[in-house]
């Protein structure tokens, strides 16, 4: 097998692989990559379908070629298209020609001739497939007008043996490669310490095939890896220095930027020799933003450097238009609980010593004693995201035919609003899947408090578990996870991918009304549009509710059609006070449809301003704009279209003609504004760093 030439490697990110139950055997392979994985699967399946139709011609005497190789090529493609491989026999020389012969047969030719054994206790016994098979293609040059070109002199493809089939003839030794890429991905893994038969794991899901589909197997990983061994440790003596010496300039570039940005803040640990081990930093306008956005934050420790073997952690926030925003970001050199306890330190540090409401992370043991440790105060959530993608790296192979029920029944008990229906539930999911042994089902239920709806509904969250907010976090990561070939030049794709998002500041500016209610219209004039648009759906779907007047001024609401749970909410007069047993308002921010029922129904044509938070604000921006003036231009805009449209609905349906040629018209017209820019270029001289821009 051909080595690979020692070079300078890239940096390569892996999603963390390490399942957070301790078995150092057991991975996660995201349910995030399934997409991914079947796209590839599918396109390995149409060039498998692609290839099979390839007509190879079976070779015949007097076939030219215009070299030996091409020959070889050509009966090699044939072979495997017969499920058989070849070898290279005899050679004949001259000293006019030089080779002017070769004998190419079938893998299964000639006898082995016995060997001497060796002077050991146990002599290992192989037995050999060669049987004598006759099977070949003889090759003789020629010189034909000065030009040298080679001919099939003898040619048989009678075989003494039974031919196999496609997927059994790839494991035959001659068609088992492993290409440079994939030798480069197996030494990286095994330096990061992973055994050979997870280092094929990590292959398959990769490459996003079956188990057992690689073009190699797990005993030429083995023999690779062993064969490799002074090339690895050449690769380690090199990472080593590369490491230490990119960390160090890594620290002269934080350096460099504290000079020029007075607010750019790092910090940094050594090892007892003085190397750089840790080392996190943040930006000024991030500052800015955790000022105003700072209640709930994200940690999200997804990927780590195989090259450098360091953990790469980064803070996020959520603005009032719903923009990810990047607040500071860290490099590991492990995952404990002291390793975590520094960066949580550190963050607070360049946060001037303000903690977070909420921190949400994924499960990990080593970081949860750390918050434990530096943020006492502080809420911690695991992302149900996060724990959604487990599943069927979890559960999948055990349950068999039975795991997409059980996922469902999953997904239904983690939205569950009430801890005694969800302890109920939990224990008839366990009891009727058979789990009740199982060591991620205890890992679960140990972290029980942080991550089912049911148990942090209390918890101040500001829409940073939507769906939506994380695949912002997760545009954010790709764009900075190229494979840079030293962590300088990742420092600046960090620094260039934030102040991307500068250049803009929402998506969107304005939102119409869409019911008559005094208290949507306060709204609008008040929030930000991201926060007035789910505050108006909320006031949309308030009128599909009835309300009961109880005892002590509290109100049973449930749905007309009694499609949910019935809630209690508590109407307290004097101090304009409404609280509603779905916590929704604390769980977001954002006034729930129960509780804005409650305050139609006492003739309130203004929001409490206590139900404003200043983070939903329009005033809480950190762009300048003057939303007055977008207000304004807004409401004229809104005046000018009702009108137009309402002449245009009352025209249109005089007759058919008419109808026929507004409606293509419109069509058009809609399909001519969707190309259009979203938002007019707006210079945003301080706007956050917006990670939806990107």
């Amino acid at each position: 097998m051909e080595i690979m030439a020692a070079k300078p490697l890239n940096n390569i990110w892996i999603r963390r692989q390490q399942c957070p139950c301790g078995d150092w055997k057991c991975y996660i392979k995201a349910d995030g990559d399934d997409h991914t994985a079947n796209v590839s699967q599918t396109t390995k399946s149409e060039a498998a379908s692609s290839s099979s139709q390839d007509v190879v011609f079976t070779p015949y005497v007097g076939q030219i070629f215009k070299s030996d190789d091409e020959a070889f090529e050509h009966y090699s493609n044939f072979a495997r298209k017969n499920g058989f491989s070849i070898r290279k026999a005899r050679s004949t020389e001259s000293q006019n020609l030089g080779i002017y012969r070769r004998d190419f047969v079938c893998y299964r030719s000639g006898f082995n001739q016995p060997r001497k054994k060796a002077n050991v206790e146990h002599p290992r016994d192989r037995k050999s497939v060669r049987c004598g098979c006759d099977a070949k293609l003889y090759l003789t040059k020629e010189i034909v007008d000065g030009v040298a070109q080679w001919y099939v002199s003898q040619f048989s493809n009678v075989h003494n043996h039974e031919l196999l089939e496609d997927d059994q003839v790839r494991l035959l030794p001659a068609y088992r490669k492993i290409q440079e890429a994939d030798q480069e991905r197996i030494l990286l893994l095994s330096k990061a310490g992973f055994p050979v038969n997870r280092i094929v794991k990590v292959l398959e899901l990769e490459k996003g095939v079956q188990p057992g589909q690689l073009p190699f197997i797990e005993k030429d990983v083995r023999n690779f890896v062993r064969t490799c061994k002074k090339t690895v440790q050449e690769n380690d003596a090199l990472i080593t220095e590369k490491r230490e010496n990119d960390l160090l300039e890594l620290l002269e570039a934080c350096k460099a930027s504290e000079q020029k940005d007075e607010g750019f803040v790092y910090s940094f640990t050594t090892d007892e020799n003085g190397r750089v081990e840790n080392i996190a930093w943040s930006y000024g306008h991030s500052l800015q933003a955790y000022s105003f956005f700072g209640d709930a934050v994200t940690f999200d420790t997804t990927y780590r450097s195989i090259t450098y073997n360091m953990l790469f952690g980064v803070w996020f926030g959520i603005d009032n238009y719903g923009n990810a925003l990047f607040l500071g970001c860290v490099l590991l050199q492990d995952e404990t609980s002291q390793s975590f306890s520094w960066a949580l330190q550190s963050f607070v540090r360049f946060m001037r010593g303000r903690q977070p409401q909420t921190i949400v992370t994924d499960i990990d043991s080593g970081l949860r004693d750390a918050i434990a440790s530096e943020m006492p105060n502080t809420k911690h959530v695991i992302c149900i995201w996060q724990v959604l993608s487990k599943l069927s790296s979890w559960f999948s192979l055990p349950l068999g035919l039975q795991y997409p029920d059980f996922k469902s029944e999953f997904d239904m008990l983690s939205r569950l609003e009430n801890v005694e229906d969800f302890e109920h539930q939990w224990n008839q999911l366990v009891a009727r899947f058979g789990l009740g042994s199982d060591k991620h089902i205890a890992l679960l239920l140990s972290y029980r408090a942080s991550w089912p709806i049911s148990y942090m509904r209390n918890f101040f969250l500001a829409r940073t578990m939507t769906i939506e907010y994380w695949k912002l976090v997760e545009t954010f990561m790709k764009n900075i996870l190229s494979p840079q070939s030293s962590l300088l030049l990742f420092f600046e794709q960090v620094g260039l991918v934030c102040n991307f998002g500068n250049r803009k500041k929402e998506n969107q500016l304005y939102m119409p009304a869409k019911t008559c209610l005094p208290l949507e219209e306060h709204a609008r004039s008040i929030l930000t549009p991201y926060a007035f648009n789910i505050m108006q759906h909320e006031v949309m779907l308030s009128m599909q509710y009835a309300i009961t007047e109880m005892a002590n001024s509290s109100y049973l609401v449930r749905h007309y059609k009694k499609m949910e749970a019935e809630c209690l909410v508590i109407w307290i007069h004097e101090d304009e006070q409404v609280h509603c047993s779905c916590k929704e308002f604390e769980h977001s921010g954002i006034l729930c449809r129960h509780s804005i029922r409650v305050l139609v129904s006492k003739n309130y044509f203004q929001v409490p301003e206590k139900y404003f938070p200043l983070r939903w604000r329009l005033e809480s921006s950190l762009a300048s704009l003057d939303d007055s003036v977008i207000q304004s231009s807004a409401n004229e805009y809104s005046q000018v279209f009702h009108a137009l449209s309402g002449s245009l609905y009352s025209e249109s349906f005089i007759s058919k003609h008419r109808f026929n040629y507004v409606n293509r018209e419109l069509k058009q017209l809609l399909e001519h504004i969707q190309k259009m820019p979203t938002v007019d270029e707006v210079a945003a001289s301080s706007a956050p760093i917006n990670v939806s821009e990107l």
